[in-house]
């Protein structure tokens, strides 16, 4: 990879591996090549092969000669490096087709439910458009059918703008690389070709919406600790894809989440992760699963917001100027493939040591049992378990199986009682 860039606005070189940048009367060059790109003319930059020859291997990978300058850390050493931008498409006619086709189901989806829905609405200002805003109890739903590629800092200003104006932004791709998994409110549908999106045959979000699961980690647990693979005794609760629910749960249409978001009944979430808040995972989520997730998480345990991330210092290597376009030779940069960001695994996992009492329906008890050793073993009897695994109810202090595998927190009258 060249160690600089063309400024095509200057007409000059850019040397980045020196802290002038090779211009020491420009002082306030860094921050202009810096810039996002939605910020600066995109063909500012160019790569210095490019405009040397003409020519420079990256665009025989389909990348454009234009550039972007990025940090780039390796064993704890920032240093600037320029990366190859994508080339610039219009959306091709079948991704045009499948997006009009998306945008008309929603609104149908909206009206068949009684609800209000806008194609193409724009604010009062006129500075943003949703392709379909859906209104209805819950407030007003954004959905942007997103199916050509975008950055990242777009959906991210796009989701800004309209959250300001009251509208929850809902992007819908069909690509578990897009940029917009996990930056904004998000669902994943299969890619379908657009008479089948314009169909009446379901359409099922397949990423984005996912079930809170809670069980206690005992040997008898149908789920393997995911901290160990061995029982250890704790709480854990993650959202999980519905398919990999117990037991299974159906998979959400986009008709009925066209629905459900407008009415409440499905809600947007921000699950951080618990050692690392600057990790999060955006899902939709049922309403009952995201008051159960607040009632097991409780006020004292909130995680705190996660702190902006702090930039670390450049270092500037001082290397003499190399023209040469290295593209896909250092694959530790820009140059490799995106990554899958929408991922199978349970998301949000939380451990608790054991299960906090707030979210017993019956409050607990002191754990003490006055019975005889003849009533004990007449209770093991009854029950149908060892004598050691009797305990007193948490409700009423009934001896009861209390411990070991099928047993239960209380008798069948005090749960009745507690529903």
């Amino acid at each position: 990879m060249a160690n600089g860039v063309w400024h095509t606005g200057y007409h000059i070189k850019i040397e980045l591996t020196h802290a002038d940048l090779g211009h020491p009367d420009r002082p306030d060059l860094l921050d202009e090549i810096t810039l996002p790109i939605e910020q600066r003319d995109r063909e500012l930059l160019q790569c210095l092969q490019h405009h040397g020859t003409g020519i420079c291997r990256a665009e025989e990978e389909d990348r454009s000669p234009w550039m972007t300058i990025r940090r780039r850390t390796v064993d704890g050493v920032t240093t600037l490096v320029a990366a190859h931008l994508p080339v610039r498409t219009k959306p091709t006619a079948d991704e045009s087709d499948k997006h009009k086709a998306l945008k008309e189901r929603i609104a149908r989806a909206a009206h068949r439910h009684g609800l209000s829905a806008q194609i193409e609405a724009r604010s009062t200002d006129g500075k943003i458009r949703n392709d379909v805003l859906v209104s209805g109890s819950a407030g007003h739903i954004g959905w942007e059918a997103q199916y050509s590629p975008i950055t990242a800092s777009t959906v991210r200003r796009r989701s800004t703008a309209v959250a300001d104006r009251g509208i929850m932004p809902l992007w819908v791709t069909n690509d578990d690389r897009a940029a917009l998994i996990d930056r904004a409110p998000w669902v994943r549908v299969d890619d379908l070709p657009w008479r089948a999106i314009a169909s009446d045959r379901a359409m099922l979000v397949r990423g984005g919406v996912r079930h809170l699961q809670d069980w206690a980690c005992t040997p008898a647990a149908q789920r393997p600790c995911p901290l160990n693979g061995s029982s250890c005794g704790g709480l854990h609760v993650a959202w999980s894809l519905p398919a990999l629910c117990l037991p299974p749960k159906p998979h959400t249409g986009v008709d009925a989440l066209v629905a459900a978001s407008a009415e409440g009944d499905y809600v947007p979430m921000k699950i951080p992760a618990q050692h690392n808040p600057r990790a999060s995972t955006r899902l939709w989520a049922p309403a009952a699963d995201r008051d159960r997730w607040r009632n097991i998480i409780g006020e004292d345990e909130a995680l705190p917001d996660a702190e902006p991330p702090t930039q670390a210092s450049l270092t500037f290597t001082e290397e003499d100027l190399d023209s040469t376009c290295r593209y896909g030779e250092d694959t530790r940069v820009f140059d490799d493939r995106r990554p899958r960001r929408d991922h199978a695994d349970a998301s949000g996992l939380h451990t608790f040591p054991e299960v906090p009492q707030r979210i017993f329906r019956i409050p607990r008890q002191p754990q003490r049992l006055n019975v005889s050793p003849e009533q004990r073993a007449e209770a093991s009897r009854h029950c149908g378990c060892r004598v050691w695994q009797i305990g007193p109810c948490a409700g009423c202090g009934t001896p009861i199986h209390r411990y070991g595998p099928g047993s239960a927190h209380a008798c069948a009258a005090c749960r009745r009682r507690a529903r």
